[in-house]
């Protein structure tokens, strides 16, 4: 099954709240004939865009593709949570990598979170960026290790944008009685995501990026200078950057072992007062909870309630508005007459260890992907960090590529059915 095409049609956004409420740019031409350029980018989800943008400012000759439109795939449809730090919080990484290379990986993670609301101010500004995510916890147990959490992060990360939350407040905070305390990190937040997508997608084309949409890659040749071919052209380039996350498929097998797709889904509500949804999430703030398969959500700026979570246990989409509304129902059982007015799915890319899996593949290939459901600010920052080491300064792209990320077990073959053995675990653990 090629995952590009099991839900989706060929160059259409699915009907989506955020394909409904944004003005996509282009369309822009398929790639046809033999082309050059320096630099091909393959994928123009967030990864993509920001490395085609930033290369194009250093003065690289940039083609982008893209098998539908940009902003396409997870950047387009995910929840549009911006958060701080790494996918695995600093005691994991700290055990991991030790402590320099835990700071190391913390300051590259607060910048990411710096350069998107940098790049949304200036080029999306319509992405309506909002403060706050609050981390919220379905389990009486895990309370003293948010709070423990925020002490360390202000002791030894001099970072105090993170509250903790007893329940009383959390209750007031988030208007349900399904979580017992949390905290609140002020240093992160939320956007428009397919705004911001469209918003870089604008930015590259004005710095010369030439943006090809409904061209597939078929295959890259690992050369000097490489060799990108899709189903009408042939592309001679420099140097490659891969940016598909979820929908790498086979094109890279040694990539594909390593970063997974998976589905999640979200649906969006008809829109509410500003009085109820201030009862539900006071201060326009994020919610993230501490679930396995997490339950995420959000109010649009039209007061639409933005809510994901759920899992299911195969490529194609179940029915989305049945599957999402019931974990939003055990939040908020006082939105059980509400209409869902959209109700969509997308493909993530996630890691074994859930960390961003960075890696040279040859000299003048390089792969950024499997940021594991924490990919706005990350996948910008990862397209950043590819444009450095393409134009001669890879140190900081070898930070991330030296978190080890190991191959999933089995391989291709057998990742999916262990992934769903493990899935049904934790969400029975998540039960207890």
């Amino acid at each position: 099954m090629d995952i590009l095409y099991a839900n989706d049609r060929a160059g259409e956004y699915p009907r989506s709240w955020y394909a409904d409420s944004a003005e996509a740019p282009g369309p822009y031409p398929e790639a046809t004939g033999d082309l050059t350029c320096d630099v091909c980018v393959v994928g123009a989800g967030f990864t993509g865009l920001s490395a085609a943008l930033h290369l194009a400012g250093r003065g690289f000759d940039v083609i982008l593709l893209d098998a539908h439109r940009v902003g396409w795939g997870a950047s387009g449809r995910n929840g549009g949570q911006v958060g701080t730090g790494q996918r695995l919080d600093q005691e994991a990484l700290e055990k991991m990598v030790g402590l320099d290379h835990a700071r190391a990986l913390w300051d590259l993670a607060q910048e990411s979170v710096a350069l998107t609301k940098a790049l949304a101010d200036e080029h999306a500004p319509d992405a309506g960026f909002a403060p706050g995510i609050i981390h919220a916890c379905h389990k009486a147990r895990y309370v003293p290790h948010a709070r423990e959490y925020a002490e360390k992060m202000a002791r030894d990360y001099g970072y105090d944008l993170i509250r903790p939350l007893d329940r009383e407040e959390m209750r007031h905070m988030v208007g349900s009685p399904a979580y017992h305390g949390g905290d609140i990190d002020m240093g992160g937040g939320h956007l428009h995501p397919l705004r911001y997508a469209f918003g870089l997608a604008r930015a590259g084309q004005a710095k010369g990026v030439r943006i090809f949409e409904r061209s597939k890659v078929t295959a890259i040749t690992e050369t000097a200078p490489a060799t990108v071919a899709t189903e009408k052209a042939t592309i001679t380039a420099g140097h490659v950057v891969l940016a598909c996350n979820g929908y790498l498929g086979d094109l890279n097998k040694r990539v594909a072992t390593r970063v997974m797709p998976i589905n999640n889904f979200i649906v969006a509500t008809e829109p509410m007062t500003p009085e109820s949804q201030e009862s539900l999430i006071r201060g326009n703030h994020a919610v993230a909870d501490t679930k396995f398969v997490i339950n995420y959500f959000r109010f649009s700026d039209d007061h639409r309630l933005l809510f994901g979570g759920a899992e299911s246990y195969g490529y194609r989409f179940p029915d989305i508005a049945a599957l999402v509304r019931k974990p939003m129902l055990e939040i908020y059982p006082q939105l059980k007459d509400i209409k869902i007015t959209h109700a969509w799915g997308g493909t993530l890319g996630i890691t074994m260890n859930r960390m961003p899996h960075f890696e040279r593949l040859a000299g003048n290939i390089l792969s950024a992907s499997g940021y594991s459901g924490h990919g706005v600010a990350m996948a910008t920052l990862g397209g950043k960090l590819a444009a450095e080491a393409i134009a001669g300064q890879a140190e900081r792209f070898d930070v991330m590529a030296s978190v080890p990320t190991h191959p999933f077990p089995g391989g291709m073959a057998l990742r999916w059915p262990l992934l769903v053995l493990a899935m049904l675990w934790f969400s029975l653990r998540d039960r207890l």
